[in-house]
């Protein structure tokens, strides 16, 4: 018996011994070759950083001047709280200097109310601004300081020819974080929006290049670095990649004034139109080449003492309302219309007291309609 027992506990043992030799085996067969060539990793042996595209070191240049020029815009409103005790509050918003001079532009509402207005350059020194020009209807504000050392300016580029889908880059201090770079494209242009605190403002362009609160008054830069338009807005309370800014030919126009002397007087259309074209005006037995058709005119404004003319009816086109029966403008300055925003942007070029000539198609003729720029009256200033 105890024979039996000593002969299995040896064919065990013999069994346990022969496993275990195995599996030392199998583990030495599989790790022996990293312990002969060394731990491999799946970087290159000499470290280096990844080729930039040309794209990429595109961003980059025009990110070094253009950081420069880009200045961090604090603006202190003083208010009375509950108590009629004096409360302090600041805003925070982002401007770019258009001169060695030191003069910059942002967006009105930046320093609409302020008392103080303080603007930080990229080097970090600090200069108290002020006001010299305002233009509210278009959230334009142009502001001074004094430097004490040479400063770089942007480039004013321009905003007439842009193109849906061309990219931008902009730049400014979102929620106090300096300097920051967001790059896009141009999402549409000739938009409509309503701006807080500065009414309808018209003409924007609409950007996914993303935006958000302190990138108010930054530039809006082309490929070239050429500043195209002013950040001033955003659809909602954050960033959803629909930005919008104020194309800087408007912007211009306020530089020109002030340089000259002028006061800023920006005419305000007076009228809501349809841009129609193609086989819907042919529908309506309107020239195929299109226009702005007028939908309404309010009372007081410079198309209204002209006499043009809104719908009379409305119809039903697809799942939308289209007044139909009034005038369509093909026409402005002789010049033909093609996009929507065409009227807004022959508006923009001009002061209050100017006068444009509007081509309209009236009853199946077409007629020249001048058109004196009035000063706009209260309910489209604001």
């Amino acid at each position: 018996m105890r024979a039996r027992i000593f002969l299995w506990s040896a064919v065990l043992l013999l069994c346990f011994w022969w496993l275990t030799a195995r599996a030392d085996w199998s583990v030495r067969s599989l790790s022996a070759p990293l312990f002969r060539s060394g731990l491999k990793w799946s970087e290159p042996e000499t470290v280096q950083g990844a080729g930039l595209g040309a794209d990429e070191q595109n961003n980059i240049d025009i990110y070094k001047r253009a950081r420069l020029a880009t200045v961090y815009v604090t603006s202190t409103t003083v208010r009375r709280d509950f108590f009629y005790q004096q409360v302090a509050s600041k805003s925070l918003g982002s401007g770019f200097l258009v001169n060695e001079d030191g003069f910059i532009l942002t967006n009105f509402h930046v320093i609409s109310g302020s008392s103080q207005i303080q603007v930080t350059l990229s080097d970090q020194t600090r200069y108290v601004g002020r006001a010299v020009d305002t233009d509210r209807s278009d959230d334009l504000a142009l502001i001074k300081i004094e430097p004490k050392k040479k400063v770089q300016p942007l480039r004013l580029g321009d905003s007439e020819h842009l193109q849906v889908g061309q990219k931008v880059l902009a730049i400014g201090d979102p929620f106090g974080l300096e300097g920051t770079l967001t790059v896009g494209v141009v999402s549409s242009i000739g938009r409509a929006i309503q701006s807080e605190g500065s009414g309808q403002l018209e003409g924007m362009v609409q950007t996914d290049a993303a935006i958000n609160g302190g990138n108010s008054g930054g530039p809006l830069l082309d490929s070239n670095g050429y500043v195209i338009g002013i950040n001033t807005a955003i659809l909602g309370e954050t960033n959803l990649g629909i930005g919008f800014a104020l194309p800087i030919n408007r912007a211009k126009a306020l530089l020109t004034d002030y340089q000259a002397g002028r006061i800023t007087e920006r005419p305000k259309v007076g009228v809501s139109t349809e841009y129609v074209a193609g086989d819907l005006a042919e529908a309506l037995s309107l020239p195929r080449r299109g226009g702005l058709l007028i939908q309404q005119v309010s009372a007081g404004s410079s198309e209204f003492a002209a006499g043009l003319r809104g719908a009379r009816e409305v119809i039903i086109v697809g799942n939308n309302e289209l007044g139909v029966g009034g005038d369509l403008i093909v026409a402005i300055d002789g010049q033909a219309v093609d996009r929507e925003d065409a009227l807004v942007r022959a508006y923009s070029r001009k002061r209050v007291g100017d006068t444009v000539t509007l081509t309209v198609v009236r009853n199946g003729r077409s007629i020249q309609l001048p058109v004196r720029l009035l000063r706009p009256p209260p309910d489209l200033e604001q």
